[in-house]
């Protein structure tokens, strides 16, 4: 994605309050944050709302919460991820009456934690951030429950079982998308692989075009990603095989390839957090949100016509034991690929484990 990840664990403060009184926010040891007016929301976008990705996914929401919430939520576009432009861009929202800020990129973190501090009786979330504190929660995903189902559908595609994957940088999030990936798709054909190139950038269609080739050229007859754009998608497209997208539904750009896109769905989780922070007395979690599909993450754009009834009829199965909690992806026993035990029978893996997931599994082709 757009933001530049690194392995981390999702850190904060424990939740103090501020409360309203005589118009202006105060703090009181074991209260939340009430607002001193009603809520005004703007959102911050790393790039333009069109990129046809990351920030898009988020443009879409934004436009799915006003109609919810029926109210009219400003944004400013392509904000880089440094404190020189984020802090007066904020300044300039707070100016004009917004109480509630939405950032979307990791680069964003450490400067959202400034002005939340700055700007006590605004409530700050952030997309992608790793910081918190009694008014900032920062909140992302659990992409690899909807990757495990693209990989499922990969498989079901794919007539070799050789499958590439695209990614931006071998961080943890990267990975866990990558092993869950291999997972899905094993699921439908044991025998499956699946060969990784890294472009080391989230958002490059050249280096991106020349990783989709150089697999397609190795023999893989399916193509996953995890880097911004649809190129991965569109190569597929024009190489005669097939695909599965990130952060949208790629079957836009690429109708004929993509059999599957891992996308993100920001309203379900962000309707109710900001219904939340109206209400008052609103406290963010301790360590930000981790999101499962459940709790709106992300989901799976399924299926594409290379997909049979009787394998997309498995990964609906799969998807409704995700969205039930029934199922989960990284629970033991676990062995990686070169026969090390990762989880334990009977456990789950814990977030800070998956954050530093530098590890793979049996079937995946790194250029490590």
């Amino acid at each position: 994605m757009l933001n530049k990840f690194m392995k981390r664990t999702l850190c904060a403060a424990v939740a103090l309050g501020l409360t309203a009184t005589a118009g202006v926010a105060s703090a009181q040891e074991g209260e939340g944050l009430t607002l001193d007016k009603p809520a005004k929301i703007a959102m911050l976008y790393i790039s333009p709302r069109n990129d046809g990705g990351w920030t898009q996914a988020f443009d879409e929401a934004r436009q799915k919460l006003e109609a919810e919430l029926d109210t009219k939520i400003q944004y400013v576009e392509s904000v880089p991820e440094n404190a020189s432009s984020i802090r007066p861009a904020v300044d300039r929202l707070v100016q004009r009456g917004a109480n509630v800020i939405i950032g979307t990129a990791f680069g964003y973190s450490d400067t959202f934690k400034e002005l939340a501090e700055k700007y006590p009786n605004v409530a700050f979330l952030n997309g992608s951030g790793t910081t918190n504190s009694d008014n900032l929660e920062s909140f992302y995903g659990r992409t690899y429950e909807s990757q495990y189902l693209c990989g499922m559908a990969a498989g079901a595609a794919s007539k070799t079982g050789k499958l590439g994957f695209v990614a931006a940088n071998p961080f943890g999030q990267v990975n866990w998308t990558v092993n869950a990936f291999a997972l899905g798709a094993q699921q439908i054909n044991p025998d499956a692989t699946v060969t990784v190139v890294y472009t080391g950038a989230w958002n490059d269609p050249v280096k991106e075009r020349a990783a989709a080739m150089a697999l397609i050229d190795a023999g893989a007859d399916v193509l996953g990603q995890h880097v911004d754009s649809p190129t991965p998608q569109i190569v597929a497209q024009e190489r005669g095989v097939y695909g599965t997208g990130h952060h949208r539904d790629m079957s836009e750009f690429a109708p004929d390839a993509t059999v599957c896109s891992s996308v993100w769905v920001w309203d379900k989780f962000l309707a109710p957090e900001l219904k939340k922070i109206s209400a008052g007395n609103w406290t963010p979690p301790e360590n930000g949100a981790l999101l499962s599909m459940a709790e709106g993450g992300t989901d799976a754009a399924c299926c594409g016509p290379a997909v049979s009834d009787a394998d997309k009829a498995k990964i609906m199965a799969a998807r409704e034991e995700l969205l039930k909690g029934e199922k989960k992806i990284y629970a033991g026993p676990m062995v990686d690929r070169d026969g090390t035990e990762r989880i334990a029978a009977g456990e789950v893996m814990p977030d800070d484990q998956l954050w530093q997931m530098d590890w793979f599994v049996d079937g995946v082709i790194t250029q490590q």
